[in-house]
């Protein structure tokens, strides 16, 4: 049953029952280029109390560094070993679990912080950012040469998403049944500051059709997010909860984990997604309406 959180003393039983705070970006720290209201000192509230803070983002327009440049912008505090995001992990699944071969590459659908994760984990790649998939130009397989050694295909949120990168990794992984799928996410949507628009998943969505095929999701809720982040740092799951705004990736993530969860209504997930006749199956441990309710359990 999820317990609703209202009063000063249950915030407070909140913070001294968990160490380790996982937190997700997007929808619950802030809402594009601005926090939500109380994040900053929430956080900073945790840290004073000894807690171990993590952000576990299934952005991967950016990467580690990147994503703490943007945290420096909006004044929260974050070190680039707390940062997880599904950029990051696909990399790491792609040079230590898949341990893809030096002579392979993977073609890339997304943005430069999956190129940047790639190569900080000596992964080669095509695709991408490259201007000559950037093109509004017809495609044609009759202008277009394969590269022989590519051995996966990674798709992520693309801004810039056309036929020509869609076609290009459609035909590496028709053409060879031994070419792997991956995407970072399957997120449906992503929260911008100015609304909702189409997430990762959405951006996947073609090929899986045009194929016939599902791939392996690296990000939340995969476990393989949760390996990642388990391969670097120490925590006891008992002692742990997941906050986000979204009960299929964040709160199904802690659950699968067997972490505690804490839903925030500042994203995705209304109230409407957790009440009512056609409610989730997906239950989180707590809800609050924003992170900024945790002030209340400040001493005054």
């Amino acid at each position: 049953m999820t317990v609703r959180l209202s009063a000063a003393e249950q915030y407070e039983a909140l913070l001294n029952k968990y160490d380790t705070w996982m937190f997700d970006c997007d929808g619950v720290l802030w809402h594009g280029d601005r926090p939500i209201e109380g994040a900053v000192e929430v956080l900073d509230m945790l840290r004073k109390r000894g807690k171990r803070l993590l952000f576990v983002t299934n952005n991967a327009t950016k990467s580690r560094r990147s994503y703490k440049t943007k945290f420096d912008q909006l004044g929260i505090e974050a070190h680039v070993d707390e940062i997880y995001g599904s950029a990051y992990a696909a990399a790491v699944y792609i040079s230590s679990v898949m341990k893809l071969p030096k002579d392979k590459k993977v073609f890339v659908i997304g943005m430069s912080g999956i190129e940047e994760e790639l190569c900080n984990e000596g992964v080669s790649y095509v695709g991408g950012t490259d201007p000559a998939d950037c093109t509004l130009e017809p495609f044609s397989l009759a202008d277009f040469t394969p590269d022989p050694d590519v051995a996966a295909v990674l798709c992520g949120l693309d801004s810039a998403i056309n036929y020509t990168k869609l076609a290009k990794a459609f035909h590496y992984l028709h053409r060879d049944p031994s070419c792997r799928f991956l995407v970072t996410n399957e997120d449906s949507t992503f929260p911008s500051a100015h609304g909702l628009l189409p997430g990762a998943g959405a951006i996947s969505a073609p090929l899986r059709f045009a194929l016939n095929r599902d791939p392996l999701s690296i990000g939340k809720p995969a476990k393989t997010m949760l390996d990642c982040i388990q391969a670097k740092v120490q925590f006891d799951p008992k002692h742990t909860i997941m906050i986000g705004d979204r009960l299929n990736t964040d709160i199904l993530f802690g659950q699968a984990g067997g972490l505690a969860t804490l839903l925030v209504l500042t994203g995705v997930t209304s109230e409407d997604h957790i009440t009512g006749p056609n409610a989730s199956t997906v239950v989180p441990d707590y809800v609050t309406p924003s992170i900024g309710d945790l002030r209340s359990a400040e001493p005054s």
